[in-house]
């Protein structure tokens, strides 16, 4: 029995998985300092020391893990889907759906990343800083514009190479 040779991606789409990975890399680091800064919190709150700008912290780092755990989950094709639903099609309905449903994805990542460095410029100019520890913030929508266009990218990927994994799980 042979095994089916997978071609290689090329160097912009080994790119692109440099980058899911890396995002997943940020993605962890923000879900270990959720970890640490919570448990250390309610440690320190019970001797009566709790750690000043926790809920800050805890919040930003919500948002970067969020974002980033994005472009690895739809490359590996890890979002859920409506599978029972799909499978009633015939397969050329499924092409036809699977394709639009692709492409108004793609619009909407991309108009949600282009919103967020608008976002990001914002609260540049109005120097908006988190309530307690006075961290600026405007870095935060420029990492999800970021992550948006990968995940983007990664869209794109299953759009043209149909059947085919970006990310192998």
């Amino acid at each position: 029995m042979q095994t089916a040779v997978r071609k290689p991606l090329g160097p912009f789409w080994s790119s692109v998985v440099w980058l899911c990975w890396a995002m997943t890399a940020i993605s962890g680091l923000g879900l270990a300092a959720m970890i640490v800064v919570s448990c250390g919190d309610v440690i320190l709150r019970t001797a009566g020391h709790p750690v000043k700008g926790a809920y800050d912290i805890v919040r930003v780092a919500g948002a970067v893990t969020i974002a980033c755990s994005l472009p690895l989950t739809t490359a590996m094709k890890g979002h859920v889907a409506i599978e029972y639903f799909f499978h009633k099609l015939t397969p050329g309905w499924r092409v036809a759906v699977d394709s639009a449903m692709r492409a108004v994805m793609i619009g909407a990542f991309a108009v949600a990343a282009y919103e967020c460095v608008g976002y990001g410029f914002h609260f540049l100019r109005n120097r908006q800083v988190t309530d307690t520890i006075q961290m600026p913030i405007f870095w935060v929508p420029w990492l999800m514009a970021v992550s948006l266009g990968v995940t983007a990218l990664a869209v794109v990927f299953h759009l043209v190479y149909p059947g085919r994994q970006l990310v192998k799980a």
